[in-house]
């Protein structure tokens, strides 16, 4: 595994746990060897992150829209940044760029980002792990939901398995290079996972 993308917050969070959480997460990086490819601000856990992979030596690699450059303040001192249209292909060249996906705390952005890739998990057009960083217990709540779901019916066991979750990210990481990719009976084949794409 060479690269992973994180997806976290434009806001540094109510409580320091949260920056703390990124440093370690870029010290595990890049101490494994692994390149961050992330959403390209200088803001909050955002920049957190990207700051401390770069203070370490370690590759940083940012993908950002136009819109957004201003707003994110987009980070200059990048190992590359790509500037690109719009959210969509943002999205796609991060998941293109990754090999596996983390997501940090941090708001509906965030969300948006993971559940996508999940859901693309469950299509079968990817088979990448996927994980969270759980710090403070940000997201037992959220994994709490997810297990509703399955008992209620709407998500499989399986695919709730999809979603990872530690916090301490040598851990996660760990997890995620062990993942084997889960077989789902909802896979799409190749030529109708790319008509999602397009």
């Amino acid at each position: 595994m060479k690269t992973l993308a994180v997806y976290c917050g434009a806001a540094h969070g109510a409580d320091p746990l949260y920056a703390d959480a990124a440093r370690q997460l870029a010290r595990a990086l890049v101490e494994h060897n692994i390149g961050l490819v992330y959403g390209g601000g200088k803001v909050g856990l955002m920049g957190v992150i990207a700051d401390e992979v770069l203070r370490l030596g370690g590759d940083a690699t940012g993908v950002i829209p136009r819109a957004l450059v201003e707003r994110e303040v987009g980070h200059a001192g990048l190992t590359r940044l790509f500037v690109v249209k719009d959210m969509h292909e943002r999205k796609a060249m991060m998941s293109d760029l990754a090999e596996g996906f983390i997501a940090m705390p941090g708001g509906m952005g965030t969300l948006e980002e993971l559940f996508e890739m999940l859901t693309w998990a469950q299509l079968g057009i990817h088979a990448k792990p996927i994980g969270l960083l759980n710090a403070g217990g940000f997201y037992d709540g959220l994994r709490a939901f997810v297990r509703h779901q399955c008992a209620q019916g709407f998500v499989r066991p399986e695919h709730e398995r999809l979603m990872m979750a530690d916090s301490d990210p040598d851990a996660l990481i760990a997890r995620l290079r062990a993942a084997a990719p889960v077989a789902s009976s909802t896979a799409l084949p190749p030529a109708a996972a790319g008509e999602l794409r397009g």
